[in-house]
């Protein structure tokens, strides 16, 4: 077999097709570094170049009154999710990723099984934010998108009015969510289909399912998604170890945000206060 490397490495089937086979492996590395210089440019614009937010208006004593000590934001159940996807994710780039540094393991078996895992937990997470939890919460709304164009505008230094206050979650968390959503779920389809190709439990092997060029479509599509992940999982690490998002992080642990923060940095009207 003819194999031709690129970004997309290819290779010449029996028939003299040229199909796609795989990622080039040095995207893995183009995904960390670019990951990292987002990092490092971020924390010096934080740090040297961006200004200071004004302060916003504070609650009335009424409503902090209102408000509890400690204000409930994540349910067990979805801390029990986030810390399960957060391993099975784990789990799936150390086994791809780490034979391509020359560490030999049976990582098939351990990934089909990371992969099933972070399944499964996607399909329990859909079902219990539509009938549990407020679905739209986490997608962009009208405010935010008008909100981002303040925010904009006043960055680049032109006249607008303040950003209001958030919901339950900032425009950012928002739109990394959508992100990582889309890299998620293109790596669970495609995983899926891929495990006919290997011997499980759960699927009669056949690698005849797809012709070789969409079976290399498939392939692609999800080394891309899964290089993805990786910078996506080091920018998530980096503003969840942020001191100003701390205390959202200790939140994904403890389940509640102190009443001071919920009161500087959310909406009352668009995120109600609960024990």
């Amino acid at each position: 077999m003819d194999i031709r490397a690129g970004v997309v490495e290819t290779a010449t089937s029996p028939w003299g097709q040229t199909v796609p086979i795989h990622i080039a492996f040095y995207l893995i590395w183009v995904a960390a570094i670019g990951g990292l210089a987002f990092l490092m440019v971020h924390a010096i614009y934080v740090q040297f170049i961006a200004k200071k937010q004004a302060h916003v208006e504070s609650a009335s004593p009424e409503l902090a009154a209102k408000v509890p000590e400690k204000v409930a934001r994540h349910s067990l159940a979805a801390r029990l999710f986030h810390w399960i996807m957060a391993l099975a994710m784990f789990a799936l780039l150390i086994t791809a990723f780490l034979p391509k540094v020359g560490y030999q393991f049976p990582w098939v078996t351990y990934h089909w099984i990371a992969g099933l895992v972070l399944t499964a937990s996607i399909i329990f997470h859909i079902i219990h934010a539509s009938f549990w939890m407020d679905f739209w919460s986490i997608w962009p709304d009208k405010i935010d998108i008008e909100d981002a164009k303040r925010r904009w505008l006043r960055a680049t230094g032109k006249a607008a009015p303040a950003p209001r206050k958030f919901a339950k979650y900032p425009m950012e968390n928002k739109m990394y969510h959508l992100t990582i959503v889309l890299a998620g779920l293109a790596v669970i389809l495609t995983g899926v289909f891929m495990m006919k190709r290997v011997r499980t439990p759960f699927f009669t092997r056949n690698p005849y399912l797809f012709g070789d060029m969409t079976w290399g479509l498939m392939y692609v599509l999800h080394g891309l998604a899964g290089v993805g992940l990786i910078a996506l999982i080091m920018v998530h690490i980096y503003f969840a170890l942020r001191p100003e998002k701390f205390v959202i992080t200790k939140s994904m642990v403890f389940g509640t945000i102190p009443r001071e923060h919920y009161l500087e940095h959310h909406d009352p009207e668009r995120w109600a206060a609960t024990k």
